[in-house]
């Protein structure tokens, strides 16, 4: 059975490409050195500069694009790792450099017509071997937007696993959860707004989150799990999913129940942070962060099951002074949500007398949880009236006539 899995796990790649290119490096200088041997640098130095040149000139290209549109998001304002995420680090650099001081003391003429076939011919040798040293590799840009178009990130696996192995499952049956819940805890439990009715997802971009939401701020404070969701999944009969409820205390002293976690991949980031051996530091973990909030976004987005179910919450880091930023920040989340909801509904019976007749005046955040009903089922109406022509004047009815 071992051997069966060795045989279809990948093993890592060595270094036979570069022993190959070396190789051909060494035969081709020699093959050049035995014919023509006086100008052996000045091909060297040429063959070096028409590749190393190229990528700095492209370098300068990714430059422009990070300066002016990146600095700030992906880098927090440090130029300084800008030109070396281009691709115009240390060793392009020292490849130019010493390709043209090179042709300098040789001081070597430009080939004429009838010997660029040697450079057509050593330009792509020593281009194998430069490429598999590292020194023309791409930059961390290029393998960015590489991983980035193709989803081959971490952050691209982490947010569609949490996706369709939790959301997908839970928030269409969140509502009813809430429901339940409302029903068993009417006389404890504070009025509940439409924007209380969605799982709060908190999102840090320092990835390091606490188990208990009252241990970052003492204005929240845990109050009760909602009834369990039990899903046969993976072999595991009614495998258990729960939300926990907890009770935000305003500014005011008012409190305001609702369902919030923070998204339990960030676990993932922040301990592959931590381990030397995942090659994952601090910088690529916040890029990671951002970029599985955008993933996140994106596939709940286009989920008609999880729609209106959900808010994402992005939590800046730079809060240190502010014991309570959390439960300003959810509160803010809440207020924002209460007032992009729309409060109109469609009593049962309308009465057609009065032309205002079927608005209804938007109830207060508290109430909600009395109104039986979120939305109703939208009726057509049919006048009975016989159609007028246009020609002739409107005949006004006396619902609209003015009172003696």
């Amino acid at each position: 059975m071992q051997s069966q899995q060795d045989a279809l796990i990948p093993r890592s790649r060595g270094n036979l490409p570069k022993v190959c290119a070396a190789t051909l490096a060494a035969i081709t200088i020699g093959g050049i050195m035995f014919l023509s041997p006086e100008r052996l640098f000045g091909w060297v130095a040429m063959a070096t500069l028409v590749l190393t040149l190229g990528p700095l000139l492209h370098g300068l290209c990714l430059l422009a694009e990070e300066m002016l549109h990146h600095s700030n998001t992906r880098y927090q304002g440090r130029l300084s790792r800008v030109p070396s995420a281009c691709g115009l680090g240390g060793k392009t650099l020292l490849a130019a450099a010493l390709g043209i001081l090179l042709l300098y003391v040789v001081g070597s003429p430009l080939p004429d017509s009838g010997q660029s076939w040697t450079l057509v011919f050593l330009v792509p040798i020593l281009y194998a071997l430069l490429k598999s040293l590292g020194v023309l590799g791409p930059s961390e840009v290029e393998v960015s937007d590489i991983c980035e178009g193709r989803k081959m990130n971490v952050a691209h696996g982490l947010a569609w696993s949490f996706y369709l192995g939790y959301l997908r499952l839970v928030l269409p049956r969140l509502k009813d959860s809430i429901k339940s819940f409302c029903a068993t805890h009417q006389s404890s439990s504070p009025c509940w707004g439409r924007g209380s009715r969605k799982l709060l997802i908190l999102i840090p971009l320092n990835a390091n989150i606490a188990h208990k939401l009252e241990d970052e701020d003492d204005n929240i404070r845990f109050y009760d799990n909602l009834p369990n969701t039990e899903i046969d999944r993976a072999g595991v009969r009614g495998r258990v999913y729960k939300h926990s409820v907890y009770r935000v205390l305003g500014e005011d002293g008012k409190a305001h129940d609702c369902v919030a976690e923070y998204a339990t991949p960030l676990l993932t980031f922040y301990n592959m942070s931590q381990e030397s051996s995942a090659g994952f530091g601090e910088p690529e973990r916040r890029q990671q962060v951002l970029l599985f909030y955008r993933t996140l976004q994106n596939i709940l987005d286009q989920s008609l099951e999880c729609r209106n179910r959900y808010r994402l919450i992005l939590l800046k880091d730079e809060h240190d002074d502010d014991p309570h930023y959390l439960s300003k920040t959810i509160l803010g989340h809440l207020r924002q949500q209460e007032k992009e909801e729309f409060c109109l509904t469609t009593p049962p019976q309308q009465d057609t007398g009065h032309p205002l007749a079927g608005v209804r005046p938007c109830v207060p955040h508290g109430d909600w949880q009395h109104i039986e009903a979120e939305s109703r089922e939208p009726t057509l109406m049919f006048s009975l009236d016989k159609p007028q022509p246009l020609k002739e004047p409107i005949e006004i009815t006396d619902h609209f006539q003015e009172a003696p």
